[in-house]
């Protein structure tokens, strides 16, 4: 096996039509691909950021079918890659509620795992207010993914604030963040938060954003980027869509581990 893969995070400026997105899912995975990429990882809400936050539940899909599964699903197959994909809305059984959910194919397009968004993000400063509780269910079991390369532990978003979540998964040789973070705590916040992450999983921090000024007139703060077990960041796109490509390099990940075993000091 390698000790370095290849893997990218999709960065956008998702519209409120599902249609556009898909375009832009489509041509950027396969671009990835063609770089050599074998896994792919798309942002959050990456099929629409509506004009109201109620916008996603016309758009929600029962486990299994639908448009936006039907997509990634082939989108996997024909690119020939793991596609982690951002988020999906799913059907929850509440009434005016969705699930916020990631979905990982592999590149046969088979389904592989899901992992239902825990924490739902909450902030209210001046004109800014966002409640996702509104309309959003939250999950209640982490999850992992395992593949023939990596164990990569799967987060979304608000996720990045709650440490705990990722010591629940275990050691991993990559965790995955598709955010829509805002501008306001994206600049404060962000890449603090993804090399703390890396820093003290001692693994490699993948993170796919929404990046720019939406058509609801919402601005995400992007920089997607890879951050390697040291907590340096590799590579990174500051705004606008498009594509970072980097390597899991899991030579790097046993050097760090075995210099500063901190995972193995743990008491708790």
């Amino acid at each position: 096996m390698p000790t370095t893969i290849k893997i990218a995070a999709v960065q956008m400026v998702s519209t409120p039509e599902p249609s556009e997105n898909m375009q832009t899912v489509e041509r950027r995975v396969l671009e990835a691909a063609d770089a050599g990429a074998s896994l792919v990882l798309l942002p959050e809400y990456w099929p629409l950021l509506g004009r109201s936050e109620h916008d996603k539940l016309d758009h929600a899909e029962i486990p299994g079918q639908g448009p936006l599964q039907d997509l990634m699903a082939r989108v996997a197959s024909d690119a020939g890659v793991w596609l982690l994909g951002g988020t999906v809305p799913l059907v929850s059984g509440v009434s005016g509620k969705v699930l916020n959910t990631l979905l990982a194919y592999d590149p046969q397009g088979e389904l592989c795992a899901r992992y239902d968004k825990i924490h739902l993000f909450g902030f209210s400063r001046g004109d800014e207010s966002f409640d996702e509780s509104r309309t959003i269910v939250p999950g209640n079991e982490v999850r992992v993914l395992e593949t023939p390369f990596a164990r990569i532990g799967l987060s979304i978003c608000y996720d990045l604030r709650f440490p705990e979540l990722y010591r629940a998964m275990g050691p991993c040789d990559l965790i995955v963040m598709p955010a829509a973070f805002t501008y306001t705590t994206g600049r404060a916040h962000w890449d603090v938060l993804l090399r703390a992450r890396a820093i003290e999983n001692q693994c490699h921090v993948l993170a796919a954003a929404q990046g720019g000024v939406h058509p609801n007139g919402r601005r995400t703060w992007g920089h997607s980027m890879l951050v390697d077990p040291w907590g340096e960041i590799r590579t990174i796109l500051p705004e606008g869509e498009g594509l970072i490509i980097g390597e899991l390099d899991l030579g790097q990940q046993s050097s760090v581990r075995e210099s500063l075993p901190a995972l193995t000091h743990r008491t708790r």
